[in-house]
């Protein structure tokens, strides 16, 4: 009996004891409940201005946070099987934690991420920033929580130039019947539409090889992304300089993953997307904001031809776009591009 009363005891011992043994650990979860590793989706990898963003955050917020934020980053929208279109929607249901995300890709969820897609909007950087660091930048931001994510910081794709295997194009006639790639987005889809394009709606992943085998005749995309992608190699040799729309870029966190950390490391992730941002935009816009624009040398020198497109020219293209721009100023919010317009207006040169 003794031995029995005294294995029981002894099991009841080991028992609570490896009960205690296992509180601190469950109050360790409780408490600290960061992952090992965030993921960041990005369409396209670092050696994009794109995506050097992205990975000067993850860099940031790591360093900053001495390793308790680590980030891993997914190029090629991976963790959507490329879909980049369902980027948004992946970020708010919590298959993506972190994201910088274009403002086009993201659209047909947030239908005012559509004001920076109207054609020729905006006629030159300044006008970017006016938007983007002004009213109508906080008004998106407040749009974009209210759609369930949190919005921290702008980048910038750049403005999205014409590219074709065809022919140099200065007015909407040469445009006419060229098989475009375009965004996933029903406003690009009508604009290349209203200018007598055949617009073919396709991933990034798939649009390269059909430049390359010709089932594909243009795109349009920042310089960035042409010299990145070597696309003078896939048949794109005649560069149109026309500024038709630009794509911001959105540094944003999961709101779920956002309350978990605590308010010190919430302000350590946003300052570091601010910084960030910035070094990213000016990335984008290397080359290009310099006198002579450099970078547009550079493409020459491969061989490709670059028509930029005289005021009277552009304005060509303003005006056979204009009801598209009228239909979408309705679809978007008619306040919110007013708000823009004015911004636009008044800002400073």
């Amino acid at each position: 009996m003794k031995i029995r009363r005294s294995l029981l005891a002894t099991l009841a011992a080991t028992g609570l004891s490896t009960l205690l043994a296992a509180l601190p650990a469950t109050a360790v979860a409780q408490t600290n409940p960061y992952k090992a590793e965030y993921r960041m989706s990005l369409v396209v990898g670092t050696a994009f201005p794109w995506g050097k963003g992205g990975q000067i955050w993850a860099d940031l917020v790591k360093e900053r946070t001495q390793g308790r934020i680590n980030i891993k980053l997914y190029p090629g929208v991976s963790l959507i099987q490329g879909d980049q279109t369902r980027e948004f929607s992946a970020l708010r249901q919590g298959v993506i934690d972190m994201a910088v995300g274009s403002t086009i890709n993201w659209s047909p969820q947030v239908k005012q991420l559509n004001l920076f897609s109207l054609p020729f909007l905006m006629p030159d950087y300044a006008s970017i920033d006016a938007l983007t660091q002004g009213e109508v930048g906080k008004d998106i931001f407040a749009t974009l929580d209210k759609a369930g994510v949190v919005p921290l910081a702008w980048g910038e794709n750049g403005y999205r130039e014409l590219t074709n295997s065809k022919r140099p194009v200065r007015t909407p006639e040469d445009i006419k019947g060229l098989k475009i790639r375009v965004v996933g987005s029903p406003l690009f889809l009508d604009t290349f539409t209203a200018l007598g394009a055949n617009p073919t709606q396709m991933s990034w992943a798939d649009a390269q090889p059909a430049f390359a085998s010709g089932a594909v005749d243009g795109q349009e995309n920042p310089m960035s992304i042409f010299t990145a992608a070597k696309l003078h190699n896939v048949g794109q040799k005649n560069v149109t300089m026309w500024g038709y729309v630009a794509d911001p870029l959105v540094f944003v966190v999961n709101k779920d993953i956002w309350a978990s950390w605590t308010p010190a490391d919430q302000k350590i992730v946003r300052e570091a997307a601010l910084e960030a941002g910035k070094q990213q935009i000016a990335i984008a816009r290397k080359g290009l904001n310099e006198p002579g624009q450099p970078l547009l040398k550079d493409i020459a020198a491969l061989g490709v031809t670059i028509t930029q497109l005289t005021p009277a020219e552009r304005e060509a293209f303003v005006k056979a776009t204009r009801p598209v721009y009228a239909k979408w100023k309705t679809q978007i919010g008619a306040d919110l591009v007013n708000k823009a317009e004015k911004a636009i207006a008044q800002r400073k040169q």
